[in-house]
């Protein structure tokens, strides 16, 4: 996904957990609590805060957070961080030194066994099987707010996606940006930010002429103009209109005829689209229509302001925008020389009105066909006196392709030369499609086989993550017909190879969400589900939560019940944020 941000520095990892387990597990080590990276993350950095007091370190800028990763090899521990060697220069010291006054302290944090430091200052963090383990209840009490954070708290977004034209069925990039922009206004709004979904129709304009003669040609019985759209649609729709109307409105004169359609075929076309977005499981909050700025007198009053600020000039007859001062290749025609509006006319007003409705952040999301397009948006934000990269980003996507047996899929049954949101979801089901268009970065262009997507292996990763729920929810069902339930918890029981790698996966939830709404990438998120569903598949394998046949039940049984189930509240709010449904059963 492609962010034009020139100007934003983004954090390298977020503060996604509850900073009052950080402050619990600082002070006292007999504390019996979670421990994740983020924890470790705020731990360092109140560790760099004391030593910089107490005059152990130079006068350097101290992060807001630092990188912990889980290391590749697990005999190096369970987190690293290689923060001595990217600071040791800004503090005056070399990374070793650094390393060991970070490690004096950190090893004082509750829930940290040992930290060793390796080669020239990477420090190699274990942690206590307790407090690993303690993870899983932390989970199950937070619930659907698990991986939910603040970190874009304040932030007031308008998020505008799909904004397909009303002039035929939702084609297949438009598909996928409403599979990715529902799940980032999702991923935005569990980190904090006030989210509005909107449509924005393009009701305004040459395109939808053409739509309203093609209609009136196809209820005359004529083929479409040459310049007009095709397709069984256009047939359905004027066949509506005119079952619809007691008027009489193949008798009219041909200009109202048809402004007659173009009226109630639009509004027909919008119901379709509205409602194909609803059964996929996007609804908006606000439906815009082009034609409204125009109507109200919005490209007015937003010309108007340009000219105030002094960025509007006359030239042969046209008004100009002088967007080239503002990184923009040439000026921009605004209104043209016979009186018409020009096409960014629109954009400037609905730029304008975004802001005047309050919001500080307007994101559009737009098709690889507008890549062009972008220098002359950002020159209209800055002509306002905004900041590109900040009260606006454009994210461009790039092209979907179906496949089915190998062979490209080209053509609607219905819409004729496109394939739609409507053919996807009766090939593969509405949960299939949203995550396979949500699980890759939209910088890349994407090919969706359809017959990998309707199998129930785990070569289909929807079915591979919500096969994993179910089984969560399989095992917990078993669990309780053998009587095993949490009524004991020993998390330092947890010390399984499998059981460590699983509560390490489990911990991430809260930074991958995170990172997914500050780098508007949700994909990250599905990417990360199936790492879970990998490491809980792999648990399943090795740990038992009930016992054998005849054997007692242990605590160690009720205690693995925490963790299958903590998984089961990972995956399923995880699932949730790409607007994928977790079943219990498969």
């Amino acid at each position: 996904m492609l962010v034009i941000s020139p100007s934003r520095v983004w954090l390298p990892y977020a503060r996604a957990v509850s900073r009052e387990l950080s402050k619990a597990f600082a002070s006292d080590k007999s504390v019996r609590t979670s421990v994740t990276p983020a924890d470790l993350s705020a731990a360092i950095v109140r560790i760099l805060v004391s030593l910089q007091s107490a005059g152990s370190l130079g006068a350097g800028e101290l992060p807001g957070e630092v990188v912990v990763e889980r290391p590749k090899n697990r005999e190096h521990g369970d987190w690293a961080t290689n923060t001595a060697l990217q600071l040791a220069k800004a503090f005056g010291t070399n990374p070793r030194a650094l390393a060991e006054l970070i490690a004096a302290q950190l090893r004082d944090v509750a829930g940290v066994s040992s930290v060793d430091i390796a080669g020239p200052g990477f420090l190699n963090i274990t942690l206590s099987a307790a407090a690993a383990g303690e993870l899983a209840k932390s989970i199950l009490e937070a619930g659907e707010a698990y991986g939910t954070g603040t970190e874009l708290a304040g932030q007031n977004i308008n998020l505008e996606f799909v904004s397909a034209n009303p002039t035929g069925p939702i084609h297949m990039g438009g598909t996928r940006w409403a599979a990715l922009g529902d799940s980032l206004a999702r991923v935005m709004i569990a980190s904090g930010a006030k989210v509005t979904r909107e449509y924005y129709f393009n009701d305004h304009g040459a395109q939808i002429d053409r739509f309203a003669r093609s209609l009136l040609a196809r209820a005359r019985g004529l083929d479409a103009p040459e310049d007009g759209y095709g397709g069984a649609y256009i047939q359905e729709i004027a066949d509506r209109v005119l079952a619809g109307t007691a008027e009489d409105l193949l008798s009219l004169p041909d200009d109202q005829a048809q402004e007659k359609f173009r009226e109630y075929g639009v509004e027909l076309m919008f119901g379709e689209i509205r409602q194909s977005l609803h059964d996929f499981g996007v609804d908006f909050d606000v439906y815009f229509h082009e034609n409204s700025l125009y109507e109200s007198g919005a490209v007015q009053k937003s010309i108007d302001r340009l000219r105030e600020l002094g960025h509007i000039f006359e030239q042969d007859g046209a008004v100009w925008l002088r967007s080239s001062e503002f990184g923009d290749d040439r000026d921009r025609v605004v209104i043209k020389s016979d009186g018409d509006a020009a096409y960014i006319a629109g954009d400037i007003a609905y730029y304008l009105d975004k802001r005047s409705r309050g919001f500080d952040r307007c994101i559009y999301m737009l098709g690889a066909d507008h890549h062009g397009y972008v220098p002359r948006m950002m020159a209209l934000c800055a002509a306002f006196g905004d900041q590109p990269g900040t009260n606006m980003e454009i994210l461009i996507g790039q092209l979907v392709n179906l496949v089915r047996d190998g062979q490209p899929v080209r053509m609607s049954k219905r819409a004729g030369t496109v394939v739609t949101m409507e053919d996807l979801v009766e090939a593969v089901g509405v949960d299939a499609a949203r995550y396979a268009l949500a699980r890759s970065s939209a910088n890349s262009q994407l090919d969706i086989d359809l017959e990998q997507l309707t199998k129930k292996t785990n070569d289909n990763p929807v079915f591979y993550v919500q096969y994993a729920h179910a089984r969560t929810k399989q095992v917990a069902n078993n669990a309780a017909s053998l009587g095993v339930e949490r009524t004991e918890f020993a998390p330092e029981l947890l010390e399984h190879a499998t059981e460590s790698e699983l509560l390490a996966k489990l911990s991430e939830l809260p930074r991958v969400v995170a990172q997914a709404a500050e780098f508007r990438e949700p994909h990250r998120v599905a990417r990360y589900l199936e790492e879970v569903a990998g490491s809980y598949h792999r648990w399943y394998d090795n740990c038992r939560v009930t016992p054998l046949s005849g054997n007692a039940v242990e605590t160690i049984h009720r205690t693995r019940l925490w963790l299958n189930d903590a998984t089961g509240v990972v995956l399923r709010n995880g699932l949730d944020l790409l607007g994928v449904s977790a079943p219990e059963r498969m």
